[in-house]
């Protein structure tokens, strides 16, 4: 049994919003969407990202949104292509 577990915690659908400057021109902003199951409050797999960013990207973080889902992962139903033709 892994700590999440013995805790009670889920991991859980987060989307961070990430802001950062362009690298070729600092006075520009661009967002980046980001989405994971992870576990908070540490989240452990953005800290991994954004450490990578940090680390390999050029464009310097601006500001980090983080939401994550207050439900369980949900299945979604097999969508049919409009070209099968769905009646």
């Amino acid at each position: 049994m892994n700590a999440a577990m013995e805790t009670g915690q889920e991991y859980r659908l987060t989307t961070a919003e990430i802001i950062y400057r362009l690298p070729d021109d600092p006075d520009r902003l661009q967002s980046f969407i980001w989405q994971k199951f992870d576990l908070a409050p540490d989240f452990p797999e953005l800290s991994k990202f954004l450490d990578f960013w940090r680390n390999n990207i050029d464009g310097k973080l601006y500001s980090v949104k983080v939401g994550q889902g207050r439900t369980q992962a949900r299945r979604f139903p097999h969508i049919v292509p409009a070209s099968e033709g769905r009646h």
